[in-house]
């Protein structure tokens, strides 16, 4: 076993995954705030210190073991929801929206910021731009995909409240009512429906379908659109 090979692959993911969850959890605090909802701020919920928006199992030592595990080719994590009050919104649909959104739409601004950094490799030594090439690149695609992923339309996950918070009131309340199941069928489309999919000899990898591909599509859009080159 590698050591160095590993320690480098885990100081490479390590800061984009910390930076990507806590400016994610950040937006989120940060708009409601805006919004009317201090409970967040109250909290100390809207700020840059990673420490009150990770958690440990899920933002660090499951995505961790999963990369390892796979070789970099899977990750799945979470950190911890920031609470929110939507009784203090004055339109608490559109509010609900809102608030929901500022999470992904924060992940996409920070890939292409990412992208953006590659034009400042040059100016950096030697001896760290390798690093921080890998960093920046990681850091593309752990955004993307925290994005993509958060916008699949399930409670709890954003795109569930963006979900409820537009469509009609009927199926906006029979939707949220899977909030409570929300996380156990999330764990099932990633882990048990593959699992059983290939006992008889099926592909059955939603996630890639539902995350993998629009995340591919969207990464070579702003990789694209910034200019980068491989």
């Amino acid at each position: 076993m590698d050591f160095a090979n590993i320690g480098f692959m885990i100081s490479v993911w390590i800061l984009p995954i910390i930076i990507a969850v806590t400016i994610h959890e950040a937006a989120h605090g940060w708009v409601a705030w805006r919004l009317g909802d201090r409970t967040a701020y109250m909290l100390g919920r809207v700020t840059f210190n990673p420490v009150k928006h990770i958690d440990p199992f899920g933002t660090l030592i499951m995505p961790g073991l999963m990369l390892l595990i796979s070789g970099g080719k899977m990750m799945f994590g979470y950190a911890k929801p920031v609470p929110i009050d939507m009784r203090n919104f004055r339109h608490i649909r559109r509010d609900m929206v809102l608030v929901a959104a500022a999470g992904p739409g924060s992940n996409i601004l920070l890939a292409v910021l990412s992208a953006l950094a590659f034009y400042a490799l040059p100016l950096l030594p030697q001896e760290v731009d390798v690093w921080v090439a890998h960093n920046l690149a990681n850091s593309i695609r752990i955004n993307i995909i925290l994005c993509v992923f958060n916008l699949i339309p399930l409670p709890p996950l954003d795109g569930g409240r963006i979900a409820v918070g537009i469509l009609p009131r009927p199926l906006a309340m029979r939707l949220a009512s899977l909030e409570r199941y929300g996380m156990l069928i999330l764990l099932g489309m990633i882990f048990l429906v593959p699992y059983v999919g290939g006992l008889f000899g099926y592909n059955l990898n939603i996630l890639w379908w539902l995350v993998g591909i629009p995340a591919e599509f969207l990464t070579e859009l702003i990789i694209q659109s910034v200019g980068i080159t491989g």
